[in-house]
C-alpha cells in the first residue's frame, strides 16, 4: 500500500517547497490550502503523515489536529509554527502531535522528520497516541517551552544530553521524549537508576558479565549497554555513581567500546547516552565526588527542568491531566477542583514537583467527597499557608486511627500529614550524632508498627492481618519472630 503525506498549508510556496522536496524522495503527497478542505478529504481516505500549518483562514490547524486525533489517533501530525507561534508548539504536544516544525525550516530536515513519521505509521506505534505517557511534557511556562523548543532542535542528533533538576520534574519523560522524537525511535530506550542499584552489582548492570565472573554469575548476562544497542540508554541519578564506575563510564564514551565483567573480548556500543541528576554537578567535581572529565562528557548538552513552583501557571493543566487519567484508570468520572481549592494547590510548594501532584490527584480521585473539590477536601498540608506548608509527599486519610502506642505529639503530628518530616528529622538527629544501621534499625520499627496496628485492627487474626498489609501470612509469622513480638 502507498504511503502519502499531506501537506495543509494556505501559503503556495510553502506548498511548492514541500512537494518539490518530497517528489525528489519519491514519496507520494497531496496538498490542501485549508485544513476544511483536508477534513473534507478525509471522509474518503487516511493518508500515512499529515504536515499542516498553525495559522490558516477558517479551522487552524491545532483545532485541525484536535479533529484527526479525535478520529484517527495513530495517525502522526507533524504542526509546521512560526518561532512566535511557541505556544502553538506546545499545545502541539499536548494535543498529540507527533513533532512540530519550526519555520523557517531547513527542506532537508523536513523531509528526514517526515519519513522519521512514515516510519511510525508502518509501526502503528504513533506517539501521539499516548500523550500520558510523558506527562511532565504538558505546560505552557515560558521554562517548559524551551524544553520544547531543545526537543526539538535534538531531534536529528544523538548528542549526549545532561538534564538536570530536582527529584519528581519528569526527567525520564523528558529523555523518552528525546529517544522518541530521535532517530533512534524504532530501537531500545533502557533506563537505569544507578543510585537503585548496590555498588557492587552496578557494573555487571551497566555491562554484563561472563559466567563464572564472581560468585553466584552461573551464567553470561548482557548489560543496559548491549540492551540499548542501537537505541538510548538514561542514567538517572549519574552524581550518585561510583568513582570507580565513573571510569569505566567514561571509557566507553571516549572510545566507544566496553568489556563485560569478567569478559576479555571488547564489545562496541552504539548507544546514545542520556543523563540525569538532581545534583549539582560542578560542586561535586569541586569536593573530587566526580570526574571532571565525565562532567564534560555528559554536559554538551544540558536541559534544566524547572521545579513545579517556578511553573504554577502550568498546574491547572497539570491537574486536570491527572484528575482525568485517574478516573479513567479507576472508571469514574473525573472530578474537578473550585477555584479556592486550585488556588490552595497553586501556592504550595511542591517539594515532590510534577511526581507529587499526580500523587495528590490520585488521592483526590480516591478520597475527596463529589464530584467538584473544595479547598476543604484537600489533604491538610494543602490547606496550610505557604510558609507553613509541610514537604510531605504522600497523603494521609484524615480518619486513619493512631495505634495506641504513639505519643501524643507524634499523633497530632501524624493526623496533619506531617509523619516524612519526623521521620527525616530523626535520621538527620542520629547522623549527626555518628550513628550507623539506621535504615534497618528503622525498618525494623516501621515493620514492628505496622504489624501491631494491622493485628490490633483485625482482633489478632493474622491470616486477615497478613492480608491488609500485603504479606502471606507465613510471611507475617517469620517477622513476628525476627521482630520478637510474639509474647507483646
Amino acid at each position: 500500500m502507498t504511503q502519502t503525506v499531506w501537506i495543509i498549508d494556505d501559503d503556495k510556496a510553502i506548498r511548492w517547497v514541500l512537494e518539490k522536496s518530497l517528489s525528489r524522495s519519491n514519496i507520494a503527497y497531496q496538498s490542501f490550502a485549508s485544513a476544511d478542505d483536508a477534513l473534507n478529504a478525509l471522509y474518503d481516505t487516511i493518508p500515512s503523515v499529515i504536515i499542516s500549518d498553525v495559522r490558516m483562514p477558517g479551522t487552524d490547524g491545532l483545532k485541525f489536529l484536535g479533529k484527526v486525533k479525535a478520529e484517527h489517533p495513530a495517525l502522526p501530525v507533524i504542526i509546521m509554527t512560526a518561532h512566535s507561534d511557541l505556544d502553538s508548539a506546545v499545545s502541539a504536544f499536548q494535543g498529540g502531535a507527533f513533532e512540530y516544525l519550526p519555520k523557517p525550516f531547513d527542506v532537508d530536515q523536513a523531509v528526514a522528520l517526515i519519513e522519521r513519521a512514515l516510519a511510525e505509521s508502518r509501526s502503528g506505534d504513533a506517539i501521539g497516541e499516548s500523550p500520558e505517557a510523558m506527562p511532565a511534557l504538558l505546560g505552557q511556562a515560558p521554562a517548559m517551552q524551551d524544553v520544547f523548543r531543545a526537543i526539538g532542535r535534538l531531534s536529528q542528533s544523538s548528542v549526549t544530553v545532561l538534564i538536570t533538576g530536582e527529584s519528581g520534574t519528569g526527567k525520564e519523560r523528558v529523555a523518552e521524549a528525546l529517544h522518541r522524537h530521535s532517530v533512534r525511535a524504532s530501537k531500545p530506550f533502557i533506563a537505569l537508576n544507578t543510585a537503585a542499584i548496590p555498588k557492587d552489582l552496578l557494573e555487571s548492570e551497566l555491562f554484563g558479565h561472563e559466567k563464572s565472573a564472581f560468585t553466584g554469575a552461573v551464567g553470561s548476562r548482557r548489560g543496559r549497554f548491549e540492551e540499548a544497542e542501537g537505541g538510548t540508554l538514561f542514567l538517572d541519578e549519574i552524581g550518585d555513581m561510583p568513582t570507580e564506575l565513573q571510569t569505566r563510564l567514561l571509557r566507553v564514551l571516549s572510545d566507544g567500546h566496553f568489556y563485560r565483567v569478567g569478559g576479555h573480548t571488547p564489545i562496541k556500543a552504539n548507544v546514545r547516552v542520556i543523563a540525569a541528576t538532581h545534583q549539582h554537578l560542578e560542586e561535586r567535581v569541586k569536593q573530587g565526588q566526580f570526574r571532571e572529565d565525565l562532567f564534560h562528557r555528559l554536559n554538551v548538552i544540558r536541559l534544566r527542568l524547572p521545579p513545579l513552583r517556578e511553573r504554577s501557571e502550568d498546574i491547572p493543566l497539570l491537574v486536570r491531566h491527572f484528575l482525568s487519567r485517574s478516573a479513567a484508570n479507576l472508571g469514574v468520572e473525573p472530578k474537578r477542583l473550585s477555584d479556592s481549592a486550585m488556588a490552595f494547590v497553586r501556592q504550595y510548594a511542591f517539594p515532590g514537583n510534577v511526581r507529587q501532584l499526580e500523587n495528590l490527584c490520585q488521592w483526590i480521585t480516591v478520597m475527596a467527597p463529589g464530584q467538584t473539590v473544595e479547598s476543604a477536601d484537600l489533604p491538610p498540608e494543602f490547606r496550610l499557608p505557604p510558609d507553613a506548608a509541610p514537604s510531605s509527599h504522600s497523603h494521609e486519610a484524615d480518619a486513619s486511627p493512631q495505634p495506641a502506642s504513639v505519643p501524643a505529639h507524634t499523633a497530632a503530628a501524624l493526623a496533619d500529614g506531617d509523619w516524612l518530616q519526623l521521620l527525616a528529622r530523626e535520621v538527620s538527629q542520629r547522623l549527626a550524632a555518628g550513628e550507623t544501621g539506621i535504615i534497618d534499625d528503622l525498618t525494623a520499627r516501621f515493620e514492628s508498627t505496622c504489624i501491631k496496628s494491622g493485628l490490633a485492627h483485625t482482633g489478632g487474626r493474622k491470616v486477615e492481618a497478613a492480608q491488609l498489609l500485603g504479606w502471606g501470612r507465613n510471611t507475617l509469622t517469620r517477622k513476628i519472630q525476627e521482630l520478637g513480638l510474639e509474647h507483646e
